[in-house]
């Protein structure tokens, strides 16, 4: 009876913790690994049998589709941008003009800018032609009035090939932290959350307010919001915290060169910490085997590091004690030196009550 009153206790304690979901398991090295490592977080006891399944140098796997987020830079460029008709023409705008019938020497045949008096220069035999505020229709009956001063039959074609407001759509845009985008003149547009093709459509659905069918490619220019963090336990000196931008082909040696690998305040005893998947599961833990994938090359453990992964250096526990002893004896020597230093004081006054100065001339 009293041996069954014994097991029964940690019976229903090992029942209670396997109803009660994820709890801290310890996951076991592989053969050459460091048998005795335990590990603090959470893992997936399926997950942590199914090696092969996860990731590692040699057998790589890509990433999701990108979701964009703040604070990402993404690369706009207006393929198709042809504005609503009727467009008046404005300063700074680009004018394809053709015009038959030319003296030889002075074709008229390609791009004109739009100067700031809001005129087109046609050449110095033609002279300059006022056009904003006009359609392109209005232009070309206004530049074909001017030529037939210096033309006997000129037949011209106008058409809009650049606007100015295009200045406001090519370019790096800073998904801010409201989750849009700002693209001047034709607003704003919310796209967190959207892969760059969903963001692509949203886009163009901004711009059809404005322009007639148009069509805009999507990059990523910088990955911003996509990281991983190394964290590197402080021996009781303060832990260290680095952020890293992730790209999708770092393992695990690519993070701890971040950090310049491992400091005489380190163990050997390193791990991914990966959260689960939209946070429902348990978190997955991943042992490293440091003397296997630097001093034998070994890729088993040399995981690919993911999104939101916590590359965790752990301390050395000696350099941690001998840190912890200091902190601990330190308030007490700092208390016994100003003891002894007062006694020394109180001697050293009741040997020369007069002063050193007036001992020694006394005794001499």
């Amino acid at each position: 009876m009293p041996s069954f009153s014994r097991l029964a206790l940690p019976l229903v304690a090992l029942a209670g913790l396997v109803l009660s979901g994820c709890q801290a398991f310890t996951m076991r090295a592989q053969s050459g690994q460091n048998p005795d490592l335990t590990v603090g977080p959470r893992i997936d006891p399926g997950v942590g049998h199914a090696r092969a399944e996860v990731p590692t140098e040699k057998s790589k796997t890509s990433l999701p589709a990108y979701v964009i987020e703040p604070p990402d830079i993404l690369l706009i460029d207006a393929l198709k941008v042809v504005p609503k008709p009727p467009y008046q023409i404005e300063s700074q705008d680009v004018l394809t003009i053709s015009v038959l019938g030319t003296l030889l020497d002075q074709p008229i045949n390609g791009s004109y800018r739009v100067d700031a008096e809001g005129t087109v220069n046609l050449g110095p035999g033609y002279g300059k032609v006022a056009v904003t505020g006009m359609t392109t229709n209005e232009a070309t009956e206004a530049i074909h009035k001017h030529l037939l001063h210096v033309l006997k039959a000129p037949d011209v074609s106008v058409t809009l090939s650049e606007t100015s407001n295009l200045q406001q759509i090519n370019g790096e845009h800073l998904v801010g932290p409201d989750g849009m985008v700002n693209m001047g003149t034709y607003g704003t547009v919310y796209i967190a959350g959207m892969t760059l093709e969903d963001a692509q459509a949203a886009v163009e659905r901004q711009l059809r307010k404005f322009l007639l069918e148009p069509k805009v490619s999507i990059d990523v220019y910088a990955y911003n919001s996509k990281v991983y963090y190394v964290i590197t336990q402080g021996a009781g000196l303060g832990d260290g915290l680095l952020r890293v931008p992730i790209t999708g082909n770092e393992t695990v040696l690519d993070a701890l060169a971040q950090v310049n690998g491992l400091s005489r305040l380190s163990s050997k005893h390193i791990w991914i910490a990966r959260p689960a998947p939209g946070g429902v599961g348990c978190d997955q833990v991943l042992p490293v085997n440091w003397d296997e994938i630097t001093k034998g090359g070994a890729t088993a453990t040399n995981y690919q590091v993911m999104p939101g992964d916590r590359v965790y250096i752990a301390q050395d526990n000696m350099i941690a004690l001998d840190s912890w002893i200091n902190r601990m004896t330190s308030p007490f020597e700092r208390l016994f030196g100003f003891t002894l230093l007062g006694a020394q004081d109180i001697q050293t006054f009741n040997r020369f009550p007069l002063g050193l100065t007036s001992g020694n001339g006394a005794g001499s």
